[in-house]
């Protein structure tokens, strides 16, 4: 690696410096310094992120990493084998895909809070559809899971400045949430 070799050859040439004149401190101290500072650029980023984009960057890998792939499914064997959907979606993931972010605000201006959160969540579609080809996966099924969340909560919006107020409102809001999966297909039954 070129970049630790200088950064080594730098450090080595530096310590032979002060060895050979014992008197120049100054010059040790400026190239230990030098080797430090050069360092701390390698290690700091150079633009720095605000935490609006920084929370925005964390929410996206949150999503892909648990929402962005669809699970495909090992076949059911059975006549007794259950068929009907199995992960409701949780708490988290109701909140997260609520339409208005009313987390935050600016400090002392306008904040929103939400207070008093209650969520039902319901299943309104459990289908599941014949068996067919789908490219990258083979021959599956694809089993329908759609569930309709409301979810009650308190919203609270205060502001400290130009004006003193605080106004809470009983707000109710619905979420259509799918969670669709591919079950693969099994072989044709074997005779027994």
């Amino acid at each position: 690696m070129p970049g630790i070799r200088s950064r080594v050859l730098l450090f080595v040439f530096a310590a032979a410096l002060s060895s050979l004149t014992p008197g120049c401190l100054l010059v040790r101290h400026g190239f230990q310094n030098a080797f430090a500072f050069s360092m701390f650029w390698k290690t700091t980023p150079v633009i720095p992120v605000s935490a609006y984009f920084s929370q925005e960057i964390e929410d996206t890998y949150w999503e892909e990493e648990r929402y962005g792939k669809v699970p495909i499914l090992d076949p059911v064997e059975g006549e007794n084998a259950p068929l009907f959907c199995l992960d409701p979606p949780s708490k988290d993931e109701v909140m997260r895909s609520l339409p208005d972010k009313a987390q935050g605000g600016f400090a002392f201006l306008s904040e929103t809070f939400r207070d008093n959160v209650r969520i039902v969540i319901e299943p309104i579609v459990d289908r599941l559809d014949e068996c067919r080809f789908y490219p990258l996966v083979g021959p599956a099924r694809l089993h329908h899971c759609h569930y309709k969340c409301t979810v009650y909560y308190d919203k609270t919006i205060r502001s400290t400045w130009p004006v003193p107020f605080t106004h809470t409102d009983q707000t109710t809001d619905v979420v259509y949430i799918d969670h669709d999966h591919l079950i693969r297909c099994a072989g044709p039954a074997t005779p027994r």
